[in-house]
């Protein structure tokens, strides 16, 4: 297990900002020295299939968890054109590792086989104060421990099988008597809870810069609590504007990487001279 655990620094942003700007980087030259066979007869492209491939059997961590999800919920159940993806939301004392917005939004909680269900029931109750919505995901293993603790609540069970599927198991049902106008609030960007006073308003709070974000928080609270609910999702459904034709042509391992980074259209280039670029050790 601790042979594999450099995988879970390899797909990153920072790592491969790095291979594609220099070619090569210490880190993924160790994954391939141990994972790939006769890696001098591939290129890149074919080196990072092998790579999650061994991960899809042997070491499913929270980034192969992450990537299913968005490739088989947002790009194989929804569509990138209605509906957007977030992920590491800070939501109270948690983050959530994704959340799918489309008419509602859903949050779902990742637990790999290799979690532990610890904080489960303070994430759990964090993310009920800013949505509506809530589905864990884990393992088959893991699902009669996981049913035992959610059985009797409206939190959603999705299991990732040993195929790499995804089976709803227990879809979420909704629960609006926990969300705060302080816990939207605060889910919210400075420009976003500005568009939605200035919607409501017409206009935005005269206040020194230090009382500012104050001031904009108590015309926040002003709003019927689902108004405000409905105006937080519209705004966060505006973030990811991923440029969809350039999106289409990364392949399904780095579906998550490049959608959740700041990327830019020479990188969606960059990144395919570099998986088509032959493997030089």
């Amino acid at each position: 297990m601790n042979n594999n655990m450099i995988l879970n620094r390899l797909f990153t942003q920072y790592i491969f900002d790095d291979l594609i700007q220099n070619q090569k980087n210490d880190v993924y030259m160790s994954v391939i020295k141990r994972f790939v066979q006769d890696p001098t007869s591939k290129n890149h492209g074919k080196l990072i299939s092998e790579i999650y491939s061994y991960m899809s059997k042997n070491y499913r961590n929270e980034y192969f968890y992450q990537n299913t999800l968005l490739n088989k919920l947002l790009l194989g159940r929804h569509s990138i054109n209605t509906t957007t993806a977030l992920t590491q939301i800070p939501i109270n004392k948690s983050k959530a590792d994704f959340i799918l917005i489309n008419g509602k939004a859903v949050v779902y909680e990742i637990k790999t086989e290799l979690d532990s269900f610890d904080r489960l029931g303070t994430q759990i109750n964090d993310y009920y104060k800013a949505f509506s919505y809530v589905c864990v995901v884990t393992c088959e293993e893991y699902y009669d421990k996981l049913n035992s603790i959610l059985h009797d609540t409206n939190v959603g069970i999705c299991i990732l099988t040993t195929k790499n599927t995804l089976k709803f198991i227990k879809e979420p049902l909704a629960d609006f008597s926990n969300i705060t106008h302080k816990h939207l609030f605060k889910v919210l960007h400075k420009k976003e809870f500005e568009n939605i006073l200035i919607k409501r308003f017409q206009k935005l709070p005269k206040a020194t810069p230090a009382f500012y974000y104050d001031e904009c928080f108590n015309w926040f609270k002003l709003l019927p609590i689902m108004d405000a609910y409905n105006e937080v999702l519209k705004q966060l459904k505006k973030r990811n504007k991923i440029k969809k034709e350039e999106f289409k042509r990364v392949p399904y391992e780095l579906k998550s990487l490049m959608y959740f980074n700041s990327i830019y259209d020479n990188d969606y280039e960059q990144l395919e001279l570099f998986l088509n670029e032959s493997y030089r050790g």
